[in-house]
């Protein structure tokens, strides 16, 4: 399973969220590679001539013999679309917060990859310096602080506890967990390869990797090439392209021209996009907010029909948010009354058919915030695939589906990524 400069599919990717997904996707497209996201695993075989194809799952939150099987459906069907029959190599993607439980499902589904493509080896690491994530002595920085003090600690379905990934992956598998140094990928290729040779022989089956710049990154690409499995946030992928002979390309970003009217929907606390929302609502842009326990009693239909009403006289004159961006005290109080799974799917339901009632209403810009709730905008607007464009901040490039209402750009933000001004300025990158 070695890569191959051959043309056809060279990087099979499988994403455990939808805003992760093109995350990945938009990386690999700066770095010179044609992409192509699914939504979900598709049923087809693929048609398109792509140097990558980025399968986007929602399986982060799941239970994890769930998020297990659908990896493996993933997997089976990439292999199936591989470049002369064998896919060169297959990379899973998780959050730059390595947003997971003490139980999975980070590990577990790593696992699961390596025990079908049998390897006894793989990497993990999300360092994503460019948006600030970094890994020094296997700790996870987020900006200047560690994960556990970032805000991240907070988190409605995934709180992190614990900074310190080499022992937060050991909790998660059965494999021996080691260490690639800071020290080992400032020599560049040969050290890296060295390292993995001698955890190899010590029994480790996964190295976190440090990565405190993208210059670590790009030293890191060469010494994955021979790797069956690379298991990693967004920021490894600016070091893979080139090991298959790309380089980068503005064609590789071309989307169709942009028309219709603008939106903005965010169900995402974290404390990025919280400020995005104030930021967007200091400017005098019109902004609704929906209360989460409003969708209690079957009462989410009606608090829907009067968004959309809301909405509609004034998308005319402009981009509107609809938003349950909440803080964290606020979110765990409509946990506490509904539980945190419903909680969550209520609000994932209502912003759904939000974004699907907009999109009816003439919108054909969308952004949405929230990698669960970006999972189910695409689904209840029937996106299948997503061509992948360019960036608008670090981790967030603009995309374009042809099926959704006769063509819909659309951008996927991670909650945790974007400048305060994201909402203003996302729409004027894309004209």
């Amino acid at each position: 399973m070695t890569p191959s400069s051959s043309s056809g599919l060279k990087l099979g990717c499988i994403a455990d969220d939808f805003t992760g997904a093109t995350d990945l996707a938009n990386n690999l497209v700066r770095s010179g590679m044609r992409v192509v996201q699914t939504i979900g695993v598709p049923t087809t075989p693929l048609t398109a001539d792509v140097d990558a194809v980025v399968v986007a799952l929602k399986s982060r939150t799941l239970p994890k013999a769930e998020a297990i099987a659908q990896s493996l459906e993933a997997l089976k069907w990439l292999q199936a679309q591989g470049a002369e029959g064998q896919m060169a190599q297959i990379y899973f993607k998780y959050c730059s917060t390595f947003d997971s439980t003490p139980d999975g499902n980070i590990g577990p589904v790593t696992e699961a990859l390596m025990n079908a493509l049998d390897t006894d080896f793989t990497i993990a690491t999300p360092a994503f310096p460019d948006n600030g994530r970094t890994v020094f002595k296997g700790y996870l920085f987020a900006g200047n602080v560690l994960l556990n003090e970032s805000g991240m600690q907070n988190h409605p379905l995934t709180p992190m506890q614990d900074a310190n990934l080499v022992r937060v992956m050991q909790a998660q598998t059965q494999r021996k967990v080691g260490l690639i140094d800071y020290k080992t990928v400032a020599q560049g290729e040969a050290a890296i390869r060295e390292r993995i040779s001698a955890l190899r022989t010590e029994g480790v089956g996964v190295a976190i990797v440090d990565a405190t710049s993208n210059a670590d990154l790009l030293l890191l690409g060469p010494a994955l090439k021979d790797m069956p499995l690379i298991t990693a946030g967004s920021g490894v992928a600016i070091g893979l392209p080139t090991n298959f002979g790309l380089k980068p390309s503005l064609q590789a970003s071309h989307l169709p021209a942009a028309s219709g009217m603008q939106a903005v929907v965010s169900g995402s606390c974290s404390v990025a996009t919280n400020a995005q929302v104030a930021h967007f609502k200091a400017t005098g842009r019109p902004a609704l907010a929906i209360d989460p326990a409003s969708l209690m009693k079957g009462q989410s239909k009606a608090v829907v029909q009067q968004v959309l009403a809301w909405a509609a006289p004034l998308l005319k004159d402009g981009p509107v948010l609809v938003y349950s961006t909440a803080e964290p005290e606020a979110v765990k109080q409509v946990q506490a009354q509904l539980g945190v799974a419903e909680a969550g799917a209520l609000v994932e339901h209502a912003l759904a058919a939000v974004s699907r009632g907009l999109v009816d209403l003439g919108v054909q810009q969308l952004v949405v915030a929230g990698g669960e709730t970006s999972g189910a905008c695409v689904q209840a607007l029937g996106i299948a695939q997503l061509q992948i464009g360019p960036q608008i901040d670090p981790g967030v490039p603009w995309c374009h589906s042809s099926s959704a209402a006769g063509g819909l750009h659309i951008a996927l933000k991670s909650g945790n990524f974007g400048s305060d001004d994201f909402f203003t300025k996302a729409f004027g990158a894309l004209q």
